[in-house]
């Protein structure tokens, strides 16, 4: 004997969503990880919004970031931001991502502690113009890095970028040489210098100071290189692998020292700083 009758059955068809009812429908309550396609509940995310099935961190802004991992922040260099420029549209796109960020530029510096261990720490935001490396940024992480050699401190850097600001032209470009000089300077007075790819890590930022530190982590599944594989597929004209540009082939070809998990990052950076100073104390 069945169980339902067939005129106890719904009839899909006929329910209509109104305009009124899809309103109170809150925005982002499911999301599809953008690594593997899991839809998923929001609050399955947690505190660090990392998708359940693959272990994905999706992207957070710096200030979030920062809640997560470090205590004590005193901020450098909070009014630095970019002088007026005749670029078309480029002033209404700073002021969109000043107001959405609640930052003057893309990177978010200053001093702090993770997991109670003293660092300058940096941490650049992908909502700030796709983490564009502009003058600014350039020189706020120079100051960074200046800052850190006079006090005798570890640099910690999370990188998310999509690689220089093309509206500020050589300007821009020119950013990359003045930070890896400042990173050089750094290392050479014995300092730790640890980078944190974080997805995506792009263009001119990983061709310098994303790939110079003495430690290179990465999160699950971030998206690490310098030409987008669109671009490069149509240079070769050949399909590229799945997991071309992706944290785990960057570790299988020695670009990257460990895999760590958004949710276990703090004690890792941590225990490297820790290990780092005991060598230095015992020189």
């Amino acid at each position: 004997m069945e169980l339902f009758s067939s005129d106890n059955k719904v009839d899909n068809t006929k329910i209509k969503v109104t305009d009124a009812v899809r309103d109170r429908i809150p925005d982002g309550l499911f999301l599809a990880c953008p690594y593997c396609g899991t839809q998923i509940y929001n609050k399955q995310l947690g505190d660090y919004r990392v998708c359940p099935e693959c272990n994905y961190g999706f992207r957070l802004q710096a200030r979030e970031r920062l809640e997560l991992f470090a205590t004590d922040f005193v901020e450098f260099d909070a009014d630095l931001t970019i002088d007026q420029t005749d670029f078309p549209g480029y002033q209404g796109k700073l002021d969109r991502a000043k107001k959405q960020t609640n930052m003057n530029e893309s990177v978010l510096t200053g001093s702090g502690k993770i997991a109670g261990e003293a660092v300058d720490l940096g941490i650049m935001d992908s909502y700030f113009m796709m983490g564009s490396l502009g003058s600014k940024t350039g020189e706020k992480i120079t100051r960074l890095f200046e800052h850190a050699t006079a006090n005798q401190l570890p640099v910690v850097m999370f990188t998310a970028s999509g690689g220089a600001r093309m509206q500020e032209g050589i300007n821009s470009l020119m950013q990359m040489a003045k930070i890896s000089g400042a990173v050089a300077t750094h290392q050479e007075a014995g300092l730790l210098y640890l980078v944190v790819l974080t997805d995506p890590t792009t263009g001119g930022v990983t061709a310098s100071f994303a790939m110079q530190g003495d430690v290179t982590l990465a999160e699950p599944h971030a998206l690490v290189g310098f030409a987008g594989a669109r671009v490069i597929e149509s240079t070769i004209h050949e399909k590229l692998p799945k997991d071309f540009q992706r944290a785990e082939t960057l570790l299988k070809n020695g670009f990257v020292d460990q895999i760590v998990p958004r949710q276990d990052m703090a004690e890792m950076i941590g225990k490297i700083v820790s290990m780092h100073k005991q060598e230095v104390a015992d020189v």
